[in-house]
C-alpha cells in the first residue's frame, strides 16, 4: 500500500481529493464623477454605487498598510514557519519485499478498502511521509508506518532537490513512532526543531502542521488544539493511547510530520485523520504528544538497527475480553464483578502463567471468528482483573495502557478476582512473543 495514505487507511476511509484553486478578481465599483461647484452640508451624505452582488474593492495596500494589516497570529505564523522549515525532511521508500510479514498486512488491507490507489501488482513499492530533524547529528523523527518494512529509505531537505539515504536507528511499533539518522547531509543544512512539553498545553491554543500531504512537498496548515482527552488505537498493536487532537488540515503523507506551537516548538507528530467517511480531512487530525517521544527517545537513540531497531513493550501474555459482552444473569451466575478486564486464557511461559492466573479457556481453544466455535468458557475459574497498580480497570483497554506505559522487568501489583473471591497477585513483566496466529 502507499506509503502517502496514512495509518488511518488501515482503520477508515480515505480517498485522494483533487486540488481546487480559484480565482477572484475585485472590480472597482462605477461610481459618477461629482459635478465640480457641487457643494455639500457636513451632515449630508453621497449615495454609494454599489449594488448587490458587486464585490467590495481591496484596500489599496502599500508595504507599510500592508504589515500593519497582518494581525499578531498571522505574524507569528510567518515567522513559525521561516523559522522551522528547514527543519522539514521529506522521506521517500522503497519497499521491494513482497512476501514480507509488513507487505501482506498491507496487501490484506489494500483490499479492504473500497478505492483503487494504482498501486502496481508486482515489484517494488514507493511511498512518501515526513519527518524532522531533532539533534545537529541527523537524527530525524517519523511514524513507524512511514518506514516499517522498507527496503530503502532516501530523504530531501525543504528547498532542495538533492537526495540522501537514511539509515533505521530504531523503531517504537506500538507508539508508531521511528528513529531514523541522515547520511552524508552536511552539518550545515540540519536544522534541528526544538521539543515542547505537551502536558502544558490547553484547548484552543494555535497548532500548525507541517508536512507533504498527497506527495505536495512543504505545505503548512494551522488550527488549533481541538482537544487534549482523546484516546484513539496507535500503534501495531492497536493500543488505545492519549493523543492530540486537531483541527489543523492533515492529511496523507503528514505521516511523521511535526505539530507545532506558537513558539514553534514540537508539540506532536502527526499521525491520523478522521474522515467522517467524506474522503477528505474533516478538520479531525491526530499527533502522537511529544512527551512520548522525549520518553522514548533515549532508547531509540540507543538501537542499532537490524534486529535491534526494534524497541519491545512488556506483555502479560494473556487473551482478554471485556465483561460488559457477558449478560448480566451470566456475570452474576459466575461471581463475575461489574467491571474489569477477563482473563480469556493464558499462553504457557508467559508472565500471567507465572503469576498463575487462569483463563476461561485453553488457548490451544480459541478459534478464528470464521472457524468452529469455541468451547464454552468455564467462568468460574476465570480471573478478573479489577486494578493495576492501585489504578482502577475498567475495560480491557485501561489493563493494555497500563502495561504498555512499563519496561520490560518491571513488577505490577494486579487487583484479581475468582468466583467472587478477591486477591493480590504480583507479576514480573517480559517481552513475550504471542503464537503467530493469534497475534
Amino acid at each position: 500500500m502507499n506509503r502517502t495514505l496514512s495509518i488511518l487507511a488501515l482503520t477508515s476511509t480515505l480517498a485522494l481529493g483533487a486540488l481546487v484553486g480559484y480565482d477572484i478578481r475585485d472590480r472597482a465599483l462605477d461610481r459618477a464623477a461629482p459635478a465640480a461647484t457641487t457643494t455639500t452640508s457636513p451632515s449630508a451624505s453621497t449615495p454609494t454605487a454599489a449594488t448587490s452582488g458587486q464585490m467590495v474593492p481591496a484596500l489599496a495596500a502599500t508595504p507599510a498598510s500592508e504589515a500593519r494589516a497582518r494581525t499578531e497570529s498571522e505574524a507569528n505564523t510567518v515567522q513559525v514557519v521561516k523559522a522551522r522549515r528547514d527543519g522539514l525532511v521529506y522521506i521517500s521508500v522503497t519497499e521491494s519485499d513482497e512476501g514480507s510479514a509488513e507487505a501482506q498486512l498491507r496487501q490484506r488491507l489494500q483490499q479492504q478498502l473500497p478505492f483503487d490507489f494504482g498501486l502496481p501488482d508486482g515489484g517494488p513499492r514507493s511511498g512518501t511521509g515526513s519527518g524532522f530533524f531533532i539533534t545537529k547529528g541527523g537524527d530525524i523523527i517519523t511514524n513507524n508506518h512511514v518506514v516499517e518494512g522498507a527496503s530503502e529509505i532516501t530523504i530531501r531537505l525543504h528547498g532542495s532537490a538533492k537526495t540522501y539515504k537514511a539509515e533505521v536507528v530504531a523503531r517504537a511499533p506500538d507508539f508508531d513512532l521511528a528513529l531514523l539518522r541522515a547520511v552524508g547531509v552536511p552539518a550545515a543544512q540540519i536544522k534541528p526543531i526544538p521539543l515542547g512539553d505537551s502536558d502544558a498545553l490547553d484547548v484552543g491554543l494555535k497548532a500548525i502542521a507541517m508536512g507533504a500531504p498527497f506527495g505536495l512537498d512543504f505545505s503548512v496548515s494551522e488550527g488549533i488544539i481541538s482537544s487534549l482527552e482523546r484516546q484513539v488505537a496507535v500503534g501495531t498493536r492497536a493500543v488505545e493511547q492519549k493523543v492530540i487532537q486537531t483541527d489543523a488540515a492533515i492529511n496523507p503523507g503528514n505521516s511523521g510530520g511535526p505539530l507545532l506551537n506558537s513558539a514553534g516548538q514540537v508539540i506532536g507528530v502527526n499521525t491520523q485523520i478522521l474522515t467522517g467517511g467524506i474522503g477528505q480531512s474533516a478538520g479531525v487530525g491526530f499527533a502522537i504528544p511529544v512527551n512520548t517521544v522525549k520518553k522514548l527517545l533515549p532508547q531509540l537513540q540507543a538501537g542499532k538497527g537490524g534486529e535491534d531497531a526494534v524497541i519491545q513493550t512488556p506483555s502479560l501474555g494473556i487473551v482478554l475480553a471485556e465483561l460488559e459482552d457477558l449478560g448480566e444473569t451470566q456475570r452474576q451466575r459466575a461471581q463475575l464483578p461489574d467491571a474489569g478486564a477477563l482473563v480469556k486464557c493464558v499462553y504457557e511461559g508467559s508472565p500471567a502463567q507465572a503469576a498463575r492466573l487462569q483463563g476461561a479457556l485453553a488457548c490451544a481453544d480459541l478459534r478464528p471468528s470464521s472457524a468452529q466455535a469455541e468451547p464454552t468458557p468455564d467462568l468460574q475459574r476465570a480471573d478478573v482483573i479489577t486494578a493495576i497498580d492501585g489504578q482502577q480497570v475498567t475495560t480491557v483497554n485501561d489493563l493494555r495502557a497500563a502495561v504498555l506505559g512499563k519496561q520490560p522487568g518491571d513488577r505490577v501489583t494486579l487487583q484479581v478476582q475468582r468466583a467472587g473471591k478477591p486477591r493480590e497477585v504480583q507479576v514480573t513483566l517480559k517481552v513475550f512473543q504471542f503464537p503467530t496466529a493469534q497475534q
